[in-house]
């Protein structure tokens, strides 16, 4: 009798043993990671459920369900939901990789979440050493710094040898973003004031530590700004400095042809951060150099240095007018090429907007609509200014006025609904002017055809953004947040993807009619 229950038990033993990589795998698999200061657990998938605790930057949380962005946790003796974008899974590091950005204005952020702080903007073509990825986020080295990027915007490739994509410290341009910012005397928000700085100033960049920039004022005495109040960026003329009349390829695999059109046959392919002497401008096809041998790349997949721009006008007035008196390059269908649109995040700061059922801000998912809304115009060749990139306050008045400023071929302000009555659901475009309609219906037309919310169509609406604005400008609501169904959908990845994919093609549909 007891050699069976010992037979038996080492069986049990021995399936254990076998089965413990997998479980330990499943394990490691459902774990995600804390990467906010202080984050609460609740006792339910929602921010109107009782917070029964917290946990920290750096805690492992192991994951035993979902639903909507709110992951199921294992907290003591007990369970906890906690806001799933506050958390990411475990990173993976990268060798010798860098980024070649794809867009305009991509921005670098302290944390890799869109509500954290700008510290710079990459631009077409730029790239950085990569340092590891979480989730969507990609870290890399920033003019010194460690920052974040969304790498749905960027292409990742082999470090180019022999060349060191930072700059020097010294050609480094600090501005200054906030009304009045002190500088130290050390990099030590204790230490000394030795001096002030302004809204708007700019100043070289001698060193960096951490978070922060040691400058020299203009009396000659030299002292440290919380580089958090301002933005870094390069000089103008760094870019033509380094690639004197060059493309750099944007994106891996990308094919070299015998001839300027899409069909001919390809000579050779090259990767991101590959960089090509300009010979020749053909349409939208860049004539290189390769091997002796003559090949055509599209201008819509690389990016080219300002004096390969200056190259290509003086190619194309040849025998025509002075450059200065030139016509700008017609805008060629499927593109945003020369057109500014300003993208308004609703709401930001103390102003929470409505707050829905199940307690979403819509201030936050705003701010994130708004941003992927960006990148995809980014990409088709659009300026894009936000009126808001963070949580904060921005008088509605200010953000017409932003329009009004850069002269915006359109102005997009995105918000998500609420009422009394939690039954209404459905999405709608507002516009107040009659030259605001036709924008208003083909971007309505385009988001129609990517999300399965209700149609409540195209209407007028009073609102001051629309009321004020001499520009082409429509309100979306995207969805009601007073529905909790509802609510669960448009707080989803998956919905802003679709919505904002609909947006971008009722924009280049807009802007291609005006070229019949």
């Amino acid at each position: 009798m007891n050699a069976k229950i010992i037979h038996k038990m080492t069986i049990i033993f021995l399936s254990a043993f076998l089965l413990m990589p997998y479980i330990q795998a499943d394990a490691k698999e459902n774990e995600v990671t804390v990467y906010v200061t202080s984050l609460k657990v609740r006792s339910g998938p929602g921010l109107t459920y009782d917070t029964i605790g917290s946990v920290t930057k750096n805690d492992k949380l192991n994951v035993i369900g979902k639903e909507n962005d709110w992951l199921q946790i294992n907290f003591g003796n007990t369970t906890g939901w906690v806001a799933s974008w506050y958390t990411t899974k475990e990173s993976l590091e990268f060798t010798n990789k860098q980024i070649i950005s794809k867009v305009n204005r991509l921005n670098v952020r302290t944390e890799p979440t869109t509500s954290s702080a700008v510290i710079g903007q990459l631009q077409e073509g730029d790239s950085a050493n990569a340092y590891r990825s979480q989730a969507d986020w990609i870290e890399i080295d920033f003019q010194g710094r460690k920052g974040w990027i969304n790498q749905s915007y960027i292409t990742v490739t082999e470090q180019t040898k022999n060349k060191d994509t930072s700059l020097p410290s010294n050609e480094n341009i600090f501005e200054v973003s906030v009304n009045a910012l002190n500088v130290r005397s050390k990099a030590d928000l204790t230490s000394k004031k030795i001096g002030m700085a302004y809204k708007g100033d700019q100043f070289t960049v001698l060193d960096s530590v951490h978070n922060w920039v040691k400058v020299e004022l203009e009396n000659g005495d030299k002292g440290w700004l919380y580089s958090f109040y301002g933005t870094l960026s390069s000089p103008a003329t760094t870019k033509s400095v380094e690639k004197n009349g060059t493309i750099t390829i944007l994106y891996n695999g990308t094919n070299l042809r015998s001839e300027s059109t899409t069909n001919s046959e390809v000579i050779t392919r090259a990767d991101a951060g590959t960089t090509f002497q300009v010979a020749e401008k053909v349409n939208d096809w860049y004539k290189v150099i390769i091997n002796n041998q003559t090949a055509y790349v599209a201008s819509w997949l690389v990016s080219a240095s300002s004096t390969t721009s200056n190259i290509i006008e003086t190619m194309k007035d040849k025998n025509k007018v002075e450059t200065e008196n030139k016509k700008d390059i017609p805008r060629k269908k499927g593109t945003l090429k020369g057109l500014t649109i300003v993208i308004d995040a609703g709401h930001g700061g103390n102003d929470r907007g409505t707050t829905g059922a199940l307690g979403t801000d819509e201030k936050d998912i705003t701010l994130i609509t708004s941003e992927l809304l960006s990148s995809k115009l980014q990409a088709a060749g659009a300026n894009v200014i936000l009126t808001r990139e963070s949580d904060e306050y921005v008088d509605l008045r200010k953000r017409v006025s932003i329009g009004h400023q850069v002269d915006a071929d359109a102005f997009i302000s995105l918000h998500y609904d609420a009422i009394d009555n939690s039954s209404v659901r459905g999405f709608t475009t507002y516009y107040m002017h009659s030259y605001q309609k036709e924008l208003a219906k083909y971007v309505h037309n385009g988001l129609s055809k990517m999300v399965s919310l209700k149609d409540r169509g195209t209407q007028p609406g009073d609102y001051l953004v629309l009321r004020e604005n001499r520009q082409k400008a429509i309100l979306i609501e995207l969805g009601y947040l007073s529905n909790p169904s509802e609510e669960r959908n448009v707080t989803t990845q998956n919905y802003r993807e679709q919505a904002t994919h609909g947006i971008y093609n009722g924009i280049i549909n807009y802007f291609d009619a005006q070229l019949d």
